[in-house]
């Protein structure tokens, strides 16, 4: 047990759960680059230079529109290798640019130009490589060949060499260079990001839960690039949306095993000024972005989730940063990412990481013991905690389980709202994953349908076959009116029910902000009912609950890491007011001896003496999961810390009949 000296007359101890000094910074897995510029591939490894050519043996001619009509629907090359010869079979990703799609810039003045492009023969394609199975290939013909292209377990790029025609860099992904760094997914957030604990499945919820997990989800995608970024792909306006979409068109290809496709409804360049505050602090600009979201672009532009690429180079390690388990929320569903590689893949890779977050997937930390298909030299998995060499391409175990906790829990409604989604650009194209108009079903290309009620050559239903996706079909048949479809996932939360006409679930609904949860202990929340005593349960176990007020009063008055209301502007911590002391760090009694959540926690004992004789203890935790992750011993958001007040998800919000404005969401108690 180490002490530390008392800020005020409370003596407190930090018990370590692991020996050594747990909060001394952890080094990264590499350093930022002094230049201020990324290296590229011929500073890191070695590569092979290859040619493509059709199949009828004429050479790759690549297009020079980016947006041509001309662009195949299918395309078929080979590769000649030094070893062996590559036939790699693409198809058009039709389903990555919605009908919707626009693109903005601005003009001198300031004034926004947003144009709907006809995108019907894009260059953006996904495939395989003809004779692996399980191989993927993710790649853009806009200009010459370049992507990536997965098989035999190992994950190769493709680039076109400069002043070459027809001529490419081959090598493998972990000699791509990039700047190293860390993800930062910011403290104040909405979700819990230790160990998922949920209560023991029953036989019914497990079904539900295999049924959400083969449904199609669908994100609805704004990629912005700041002014900062427009300057370094050399203020060229379509070089800077090409790569945008390229990005989009990698990240698609990494969700889809996961059942999630990115739809991308808008690219925007800042080509004249950014629109908000962007500078090195990764923390601040990222509030910024978000604030511009919520009030610029969400009024304008009919989104899910929308990410910065940002030509900035962020101070310290951090490359990223998103709030955890955000997603389809007005005020958070969101990220930045810096563009750290001179290839799309590595700001691909960083904006599949922070998506992550944003679904409620925690970093893959060793004392997960998550399991990753792909070796830790060849990039691991997308969900480590340090990205950028070499890029990883796939998701662990960890990472599914969390996504499946967090849908469990209510978060995405967004993404099951349009079951039927509007046919992309290109018209209609069976096996992409879309139920478009003429359509019966579709469950994607026949190597990665397991639809046993869909026939995945013609997307029409097998024989006898009613129905093939959605919660309320069930072996091919629809489920009988009445039947569960979608269980309350907490007391703020309503069941959906079957309609016996249709086979998709009606949409999620959920009980009004402020209604009160728990008894009198909470507040519904968007669609949560967080409360202290679960909270405690969850870090300290069964038999744990919140201490009496004094305890958040003293300790949080601190404004260090072991007592505060989260981090200011500066990222420093901030005291809690007397008022709001109950939304800091959460205060607990009794319990385990130690904190549950993890290997790495640290207990906080605070003995506080009482004015009539006595002490109380007061027990608090702080757990180092790196620079880059939420603080779980902090209250979480949505938990009532008095009445008709929450924690909402950057500071305190009222609620009450006066009503007070966050981010422009409206929380008012019911009674």
């Amino acid at each position: 047990m180490a002490a530390r000296p008392p800020p005020a007359p409370p003596a407190r101890a930090l018990l370590l759960a692991l020996a050594g000094a747990l909060l001394a910074p952890r080094a990264a897995r590499g350093v930022n680059l002094g230049s201020g510029f990324p290296p590229s591939v011929q500073g890191g490894g070695a590569y092979e230079v290859v040619s493509a050519s059709l199949l009828n043996g004429d050479p790759w001619t690549p297009r020079k529109n980016s947006d041509s009509k001309n662009h195949p629907e299918e395309l078929h090359f080979r590769i000649q290798l030094e070893s062996k010869e590559l036939i790699v079979k693409l198809e058009r990703n039709e389903g990555l640019i919605a009908s919707s799609f626009t693109e903005t810039h601005y003009q001198q003045d300031g004034t926004d130009v947003s144009l709907i492009r006809n995108y019907t023969g894009h260059c953006y394609y996904h495939g395989h490589v003809q004779g692996y199975p399980g191989s993927t290939v993710s790649l853009s013909t806009c200009s010459g060949l370049r992507g990536l292209i997965t098989f035999g377990n190992s994950t190769y790029v493709l680039e076109p060499m400069k002043n070459a025609t027809n001529r490419y860099k081959f090598f493998p992904v972990e000699n791509l260079r990039s700047t190293w760094g860390a993800c930062a997914s910011h403290s104040n957030t909405s979700g819990f990001v230790g160990h998922h604990r949920l209560p023991p499945p029953s036989q019914t919820r497990t079904r539900h839960k295999r049924e959400t997990l083969k449904m199609t989800k669908y994100v609805e995608l704004v990629i912005v690039a700041d002014n900062r970024e427009f300057q370094r792909q050399g203020k060229d306006l379509e070089k800077v949306k090409q790569r945008l979409i390229e990005i989009a068109n990698h990240v698609d290809k990494f969700y889809r095993p996961l059942n999630i496709r990115i739809v991308l409804v808008g690219v925007e360049v800042w080509n004249d000024i950014d629109k908000c505050s962007i500078s090195q602090d990764p923390f601040t600009s990222l509030h910024e972005f978000l604030d511009w979201r919520k009030m610029k672009l969400l009024p304008r532009k009919s989104h899910d989730n929308a990410q910065l690429i940002s030509g900035v180079y962020f101070q310290g390690t951090t490359i990223g940063m998103a709030p955890i388990m955000s997603m389809c929320t007005a005020e958070q569903s969101g990220g930045i990412v810096m563009d750290h590689s001179d290839s799309p893949l590595g700001a691909a890779v960083t904006l599949a990481h922070e998506l992550g977050h944003n679904f409620g997937m925690n970093h893959d930390t060793l004392e997960r013991g998550c399991s990753c298909k792909t070796a830790a030299d060849k990039g691991g998995c997308i969900m480590n905690p340090s990205t950028g060499y070499p890029f990883p391409v796939v998701f662990s175990s960890c990472s599914r389980k969390d996504l499946e906790a967090s849908l469990e829990k209510g978060m995405g409604v967004c993404l099951f709202n349009l079951p039927e989604v509007q046919p992309s650009f290109g018209g209609q194209k069976c096996g992409n994953g879309y139920v478009e108009e003429g359509e019966e079903c579709d469950c994607g290309e026949p190597e990665e349908c397991v639809n046993l009620c869909c026939n995945a050559t013609t997307c029409t239903l097998k024989p006898d076959a009613v129905c093939a996706h959605g919660l309320c079909c069930e072996n091919c048949r629809l489920k009988p009116a009445g039947t569960a479809c979608r269980e309350s996932s907490n007391s703020c939360d309503l069941p959906e029910f079957c309609t016996g006409a249709s086979p998709h679930c009606p949409a999620n609904v959920y009980l009004h902000d402020g209604h009160p949860c728990q008894g009198v202990d909470g507040y519904c929340y968007n669609g949560i009912c967080q409360t202290h005593e679960q909270q405690c349960v969850t870090l300290w176990g069964p038999g744990a609950k919140p201490a009496p007020g004094i305890c958040f009063e003293r300790v949080n008055s601190a404004g260090d890491p072991y007592g505060n209301c989260g981090k200011d502007s500066k990222s420093s911590f901030a005291k809690c007011e007397m008022r709001d002391a109950k939304c800091g760090k959460i205060q607990c009694q009794g319990g385990a001896s130690r904190p549950v959540i993890g290997t790495n926690a640290v207990s906080i004992e605070t003995n506080i003496p009482l004015q009539e004789g006595g002490r109380i203890l007061c027990r608090g935790t702080h757990v180092y999961l790196g620079d880059d992750m939420p603080d779980p011993g902090l209250v979480l958001a949505g938990t009532k810390c008095a009445v008709g007040k929450v924690r909402p998800q950057r500071s305190l919000l009222e609620a009450g009949p006066q009503r007070s404005v966050l981010f422009g969401n409206e929380l008012e108690l019911v009674p």
